[in-house]
């Protein structure tokens, strides 16, 4: 495992910049995304909410390889080239995107309706009611399931190593097939994505408690 980390170690530093570069772009984006099919599964308008619950289907039921290889396959060869980690990017984005919508939908349906009601009578528009009272009260009920979408979110992130992402994962089949050491070459992969998902973990046990007081 030594030889592995100071023979490669530039390798696996980048391939952990471009995990987590992945990681950042397919968080904040899944996470708007997400939201906005969230928002549309529970609006009065029946074509939205048919829309929404269409596309929360469609992704969440078809394997995240699958989505990727089709950006990395597909696009290409009959829209725009766009590289490998572009293509596994989007594809966990938009993967993402599904689960979390459900998961903000939930939230959104276990506010009280009296909330929306108190603030329309209030003077304000549906979309700030949604905005300012609605939406801050179902963050707040679904941290710990959106921390372990996050955290899933970063596993997943391992889908670039098949579309040549250059990620962690990609790193570290490129090691063991140089090195002929398998085992300590995935152990120290292992290691590494044990580096952003533990802190992370932690970090979203705190935020749960510090909101739960």
């Amino acid at each position: 495992m030594v030889y592995i980390l100071t023979h490669y170690w530039s390798e696996l530093i980048q391939g952990l910049g471009y995990t987590l570069l992945s990681s950042v772009i397919a968080l904040v984006f899944s996470t708007v995304i997400g939201t906005m099919f969230a928002i549309f599964e529970v609006l009065p308008n029946h074509a939205m909410r048919i829309i929404g619950r269409i596309y929360i289907e469609i992704f969440r039921n078809i394997p995240l390889l699958v989505i990727a290889m089709f950006f990395y396959v597909i696009i290409p060869m009959y829209v725009a080239k766009i590289d490998g980690f572009t293509a596994g990017t989007i594809g966990l984005t938009i993967y993402t995107s599904s689960f979390i919508a459900e998961t903000v939908r939930a939230g959104i349906q276990s506010v009280d309706n009296g909330q929306m009601e108190g603030a329309r009578s209030n003077g304000l528009t549906y979309w700030q009611a949604m905005r300012y009272i609605v939406l801050p009260q179902a963050f707040k009920i679904v941290i710990p399931p959106l921390g372990n979408q996050f955290i899933n979110l970063v596993k997943n992130s391992s889908v670039l190593a098949f579309v040549a992402g250059f990620d962690l994962m990609y790193q570290g089949n490129s090691i063991a097939s140089l090195s002929l050491d398998t085992i300590n070459s995935y152990v120290v992969v292992g290691l590494f994505y044990l580096v952003i998902t533990l802190p992370l973990s932690y970090y979203m046990q705190h935020l749960e408690k510090r909101l739960a007081n």
